[in-house]
């Protein structure tokens, strides 16, 4: 068993996905508390595959595909924002608009351009093939989210849980939605190497929702959810690595087997428990009536 852990540890290649899967899950765990709460997990998904025309687009220029990440992460959000406000189309329309439209917009850019961009690599990550360069913008970006997140976690909360209250204490609702945004954006960015556009959305979301179904704290929420994720994270990377299979795809399926076996087997929610509950007390119930008789 020491030698299954030890052995993947002696290449380079292995340690670099190992801390870029535990920067990235940790960041997008912790943000995926909140943006399950506020009701935001669309909004996630729209601005992970919005960015995709700008990762191509400076891929082409010799640029930080960082930058042009976040370039189109901000049009994503403020495109959103004007045909919400400026139209009779709803917030989840108008996100569906968007984001699908800019993703198509990043499909044609790389029709235009196979031989220079990897389509794999821009959708579904490249864990197992990052430069130390990588390693290093990867862990800035997230340590940068993860103290925000630090400093702002109770306004960010109280934004979550009640607005009306936030903006009466001078609060304003309007600017921690924008900060929340541009978290967002800067997370989706730090992650997308670790797993690609498309499924850095699962990573957004599943750790937020198996640790609701775990407490209704947002204290514990906040310890739970990167434990978990990491934890499934590491998994998958040696998973991948013995299996030799897709390391972001199997990732992501790890963190879904564990919110799957929350969802059965939850304490308190748990589809399962829910149900041997019921019977018990059915069966509880009826010794009682017959006791009675």
């Amino acid at each position: 068993m020491l030698d299954l852990l030890l052995d993947p540890l002696q290449y380079g290649f292995m340690q670099r996905a190992l801390i870029v899967a535990v920067a990235a899950t940790v960041v997008c765990a912790l943000l995926s508390c909140w943006l399950v709460l506020i009701g935001w997990s669309l909004m996630g998904d729209a601005v992970s595959h919005a960015v995709l025309p700008g990762v191509v687009l400076a891929y082409l220029a010799g640029a930080p595909f960082a930058l042009g990440a976040l370039l189109f992460a901000g049009i994503a959000v403020a495109l959103i924002g004007l045909v919400r406000n400026t139209s009779r189309v709803k917030e989840d329309a108008a996100i569906g608009i968007v984001f699908t439209t800019l993703f198509a917009l990043g499909v044609v850019l790389i029709s235009k351009n196979p031989s220079q961009i990897d389509l794999n690599h821009v959708l579904f990550g490249n864990l197992l093939g990052l430069a130390s360069g990588d390693v290093w913008q990867v862990s800035a970006l997230a340590a940068a989210v993860l103290v925000v997140l630090v400093v702002k976690r109770r306004d960010l909360t109280l934004f979550a849980f009640d607005r009306v209250q936030a903006h009466a204490l001078g609060i304003s609702p309007g600017r921690l939605s924008a900060l929340l945004l541009a978290l967002l954006a800067v997370t989706i960015v730090s992650a997308i190497q670790a797993v690609g556009v498309i499924l850095v959305v699962a990573m957004l979301i599943i750790p937020g929702a198996t640790a609701y179904l775990l407490t209704d704290r947002l204290a514990r929420m906040l310890v739970i959810a990167p434990v978990l994720a990491v934890a499934a994270s590491v998994v998958g990377v040696y998973t991948s690595y013995y299996t030799d299979a897709a390391t972001g795809g199997v990732v992501v399926l790890a963190q879904s087997v564990v919110f799957a076996a929350v969802y059965l087997f939850s304490p308190r929610h748990g589809v399962v428990t829910k149900a041997v509950r019921r019977r018990a007390a059915a069966t509880d119930a009826g010794e009682s009536v017959l006791t009675v008789t």
